[in-house]
């Protein structure tokens, strides 16, 4: 969480002294960091959600090691539940879990990229306008 403070009087002279004009190019950059790290957040809802998923299936999983070999198991397919056997049914949960396993490798690749590009675009934009920009999030 940001925490907003008051400047003290030497801070506001500072900002005030070595103000930097504001180019075309560095709006761009400030925008593009803002846009990457909207996506960020999205991606780490996602990763969070992903999670969740996976760790609900695994637990499913376990209870069904429980079940009886010759036992029907409601499988919800869409909106309906299908009965099957056993077998059929924890494999096809481990196909949905690997399945979640791609897609959580597949966020986390994205955000790792998209840290990156933050990083890069937060050295470039801390070397031009110092204290006066707080890209800190």
């Amino acid at each position: 969480m940001m925490q907003r403070r008051m400047l003290t009087k030497e801070d506001e002279a500072a900002v005030g002294a070595d103000e930097t004009e504001v180019r075309r190019e560095d709006q761009d950059k400030i925008n593009r960091f803002s846009r990457l790290h909207q996506r960020e957040m999205l991606l780490e809802d996602e990763l969070k959600t992903k999670a969740k998923d996976k760790e609900d299936l695994e637990e499913i999983s376990n209870e069904l090691e429980l079940a009886d070999e010759d036992d029907k198991i409601p499988y919800k397919i869409g909106d309906s539940f299908i009965s099957l056997p056993l077998p059929q049914v924890q494999e096809l949960l481990s196909s949905l879990t690997e399945k979640i396993e791609e897609g959580v490798s597949t966020v986390e690749e994205k955000l790792s990229e998209i840290r990156e590009e933050m990083q890069q675009l937060k050295v470039t934009l801390y070397a031009r306008f110092g204290r006066s920009i707080n890209l800190e999030t």
